[in-house]
């Protein structure tokens, strides 16, 4: 049983492109991104990265390619994975080139300093002889030096001029298989640059808020960035950009979707805070629970509420619920109905066996 949504966000219609296998753009799924922060050219511990990212849900993985020896590792890392891989380029047009051929999927690189529009172009022959895309990726911090002189500072208007330049760029040199992203560390100057870009074209837009910090103020203004955007129809694909662990970012960004019931992943609880009336330890069996269930991919709703004031409730709008009674027997319920008591020390094994079967059951259907 799915919540239905009060507002169904009705999506700006943009072009698809492919990255790899995955196409982004007009009805195609919203795509989570997230990063390596491994030594590139440490092969083995980047590929188990990107494994691991893959797994916990990401459907592009991002790697920066530095230097010569980071891009020729491409060669290697793209045969031990599964998913595209976009090469992160800074300042080196070559690197661009070598990643192309060596196997990424996608190029980002930045308008702010790849330097010539030749060099642009060579980067785009390549990219095209790759079938590979491009990310033209526009950041408040390294701004073309002309458009800092004319508007002083970043700002909206500064991100939106850069992106429409390069896109004319790619356009003159008829590629077409890209996206853009204008991100900013400051939510407000990203979300009315997105916002105007919207307008003013329509490739597939990348979203983000650059250098948003640690997990939890990170994962607040990201949540509130992208999920501004989203709401609002725009954007394509996400990435949440975090000073955590990399897998962190990839469940932020399901997180995001999930409350705005764009996308659906494994299960989703509801739990409350817990009170003095909780009849048993909500905060620790969610813990608990998140553990157990994380190998869980299908789409299924649990509510844990610790007493009967909303368990009651809350359980009617989800799969399976459990909700806290007197004398350490607990209340499941299936589908909104009351299924079983279960004492407080089995409950936990229940609840897993109860969604687990759920999971297949889905599946099979």
């Amino acid at each position: 049983m799915s919540i239905r949504p009060f507002r169904d966000i009705k999506r700006r219609k943009t072009k698809v492109i492919s990255v790899g296998d995955v196409k982004i753009g007009g009805d195609f799924p919203i795509s989570v991104q997230s990063m390596t922060n491994t030594l590139t050219t440490k092969v083995k511990d980047t590929i188990n990265q990107i494994n691991q990212l893959s797994e916990a849900g990401a459907d592009l993985v991002r790697v920066s390619c530095p230097d010569q020896e980071s891009s020729f590792a491409l060669k290697e890392i793209v045969k031990n994975i599964n998913i595209p891989i976009v090469a992160d380029i800074h300042f080196h047009y070559k690197r661009a080139i070598e990643a192309a051929e060596f196997g990424a999927k996608c190029l980002r690189i930045n308008p702010g300093n790849i330097g010539s529009v030749d060099r642009v172009k060579e980067i785009l022959k390549a990219a095209k002889d790759n079938n590979c895309s491009v990310r033209v990726g526009v950041n408040a911090g390294s701004l073309e030096k002309d458009l800092l002189e004319k508007y002083k500072e970043p700002c909206p208007e500064a991100l939106v001029e850069s992106a429409l330049r390069n896109i004319k760029i790619l356009e003159d040199s008829d590629f077409f298989n890209f996206k853009i992203s204008v991100k900013s560390s400051d939510v407000f100057l990203s979300v009315k640059a997105y916002r105007s870009l919207s307008e003013k074209c329509d490739y597939p837009l990348h979203l983000g808020i650059t250098e948003a910090g640690s997990l939890i103020p990170g994962g607040v203004k990201s949540s509130i960035g992208i999920g501004i955007l989203l709401m609002e129809g725009i954007g394509d694909t996400i990435r949440v950009s975090l000073s955590a662990d990399p897998l962190e970012e990839v469940k932020v960004g399901y997180e995001i979707l999930k409350s705005l019931n764009l996308r659906e992943k494994g299960v989703k609880i509801i739990s409350c805070p817990s009170c003095a009336r909780q009849a048993f330890p909500v905060i620790k069996t969610v813990s608990i629970l998140e553990k157990k269930l994380n190998h869980i991919k299908t789409p299924i709703t649990l509510s844990i509420i610790g007493c009967v004031v909303n368990g009651p409730g809350e359980a009617a709008s989800t799969d399976i619920g459990l909700t806290g009674g007197g004398k350490g027997s607990n209340m499941i319920y299936i589908k909104g109905l009351p299924h079983n008591k279960v004492a407080t020390d089995k409950m936990i094994d229940s609840v897993v066996d109860l969604v687990e079967k759920k999971a297949l059951e889905i599946d099979k259907n």
